[in-house]
């Protein structure tokens, strides 16, 4: 059911002009996608409510745009160079590669889904009454499933943190877990596999050196810190915003734009007092779900997940999740960093990276706590949560993109009833207005209620629908996209009425 939804999303997202597979005239290059025309608006209103929210509305905080190439040995300090793996395995009878923790965290979702179903058979069987955690707790069954789990989970941090390949194969190996292609476990050894891609830089090979393309955006903050903070005059606590591409040589790409090779982060590193950083922490993770909940999606699509293995340079971390039409997946990662990243770059450089602080009196290299969220996961979250598809009254269907009115691509489509006698030239006039406030179309094709679905198709909030009356008495039908209600207001109030609802300011 929800590999059926998955599907519907991606084949809607194609016909619908929001994601192409790249390069699609030759087949497409896997785990890469191009934004078209309304993605590339719904992404732009995305990254517009994230900027804003992040950087305009805090004093504290300011944004920077750094370079995709960066000095190479800035990836020796980070620690990329040396431990930007992931673990491996190959099916020697389908010839698939695929990451093993997520083989091993598939067969944990799997146990899950089991709790669950037997939760929500009990909760239809003892309706109100039903106290789920006492039957979790007491149910043999439930009992089982969840001792099961916790045995694997056990196990399988525990070879994450150690670094033990030949434990995550004998995981794999006891559980039983086959290749979801040829149903077969004959597998190879469990290898780390870097995840970086590497360019050679200057005119002629022999005098070029290797660089990478960044593996992640929040390097190129640490490495700028003493600069805005100098150049901005900022005082501690204060944050250093950046969205922008990074890359990832995945080796299993899947699950539509969830992971891709080449995606966009929208990162914040916020740098603090020692000794603050967990209650800075606390505070984001606060923030940052609330910013998300925001967005109308329904509280019960997040939760939080905090993570048993930690980084090796963090001392708390936590992803926001999200339900994604293939299970609940990490939308956002929210880290106390510690001064990790900024030690190793004055290690490595050489440089002084430390803080005045007035207060105390004293020099000191800054915590850091991070909050950083994938653009385009967060896109695939707006997007499948917005799709709906619905029987009308009159037995007909239509599909429809709930959108946040905010973030739809189009605000407004203006729809002349037949282009002639006039409406033309009114719907015109109306367009022209609105287009100075905000993203709209003028659409003419078709008969109405075949346009009517196409912008609902969109997302379109609004359409606004221009008559022979509205040449009499200058007013025009207003569409409501979500409960299809239509009214007549003025045209000298168009403006308001959409600015009103469609504004960024509405979720701010």
């Amino acid at each position: 059911m929800q590999d059926d939804l998955l599907k519907k999303i991606i084949s809607h997202a194609k016909e619908y002009g929001f994601i192409f597979p790249s390069s699609d005239i030759y087949d497409g290059l896997s785990a890469v996608y191009d934004y078209a025309q309304n993605g590339v608006e719904l992404k732009k209103n995305i990254r517009e409510y994230w900027w804003r929210s992040m950087v305009h509305m805090n004093d504290n905080i300011v944004g920077i745009d750094a370079a995709i190439f960066m000095h190479p040995t800035t990836w020796k300090a980070s620690g990329h160079v040396d431990a930007f793996n992931d673990p491996m395995i190959d099916n020697k009878d389908s010839k698939k590669r695929y990451r093993a923790d997520n083989l091993i965290e598939d067969y944990l979702g799997k146990i899950e889904d089991k709790i669950n179903k037997e939760v929500e058979k009990a909760a239809k069987r003892f309706g109100d009454s039903f106290d789920a955690a006492m039957y979790k707790s007491t149910n043999p069954r439930v009992l089982e499933y969840q001792q099961k789990y916790d045995a694997v989970n056990t196990r399988f941090n525990k070879a994450m943190n150690d670094n033990d390949m030949a434990e995550m194969k004998q995981i794999i190996e006891d559980c039983e877990i086959v290749c979801p292609l040829s149903g077969t476990r004959n597998w190879t050894e469990v290898r780390q596999f870097n995840l970086m891609f590497s360019t050679q830089v200057g005119s002629v090979s022999e005098d070029s050196s290797t660089i990478y393309l960044r593996p992640e955006t929040a390097q190129g903050i640490f490495v700028n810190y003493l600069n805005v903070q100098k150049t901005g005059r900022m005082k501690i606590p204060f944050g250093i915003a950046q969205t922008g591409k990074a890359f990832r040589n995945e080796i299993v790409a899947r699950q539509f734009i969830f992971r891709m090779r080449e995606f966009e982060q929208m990162e914040m590193q916020f740098f603090v007092r020692p000794g603050t950083e967990m209650e800075w922490y606390e505070k984001w993770k606060e923030t940052r779900l609330k910013w998300h909940t925001a967005l109308g999606l329904g509280e019960e699509n997040y939760r939080f997940h905090n993570h048993e293995k930690l980084a090796h340079y963090a001392n708390a971390a936590a992803d926001i999740e999200f339900k994604f039409p293939m299970g609940f997946k990490e939308l956002e990662g929210i880290h106390s960093r510690t001064d990790f990243d900024l030690k190793q770059h004055e290690q490595f450089s050489g440089k002084k990276l430390q803080y005045f602080d007035p207060e105390l009196n004293q020099n000191y290299v800054p915590y850091v706590v991070e909050t950083s969220v994938g653009l385009d996961r967060l896109f695939l979250a707006v997007l499948s949560a917005s799709y709906k598809e619905e029987k009308l009254e009159d037995g007909s269907e239509r599909v429809v993109l709930n959108l946040p009115a905010p973030l739809a691509p189009v605000k407004v489509a203006v729809l002349p009833l037949m282009p002639k006698d006039g409406l033309d030239i009114k719907a015109n006039e109306i367009f022209n207005t609105l287009r100075k406030h905000i993203y709209c179309v003028k659409d003419e094709k078709d008969a109405i209620g075949k346009r009517y679905r196409r912008q609902d198709a969109i997302g379109t909030p609004y359409c606004i629908t221009v008559d022979h009356q509205s040449l009499e008495d200058n007013t025009v039908t207003i569409r409501y996209r979500d409960t299809m209600a239509q009214e007549r207001v003025n045209v000298a109030d168009l403006v308001n009425i959409v600015n009103d609802k469609c504004s960024l300011n509405s979720l701010l």
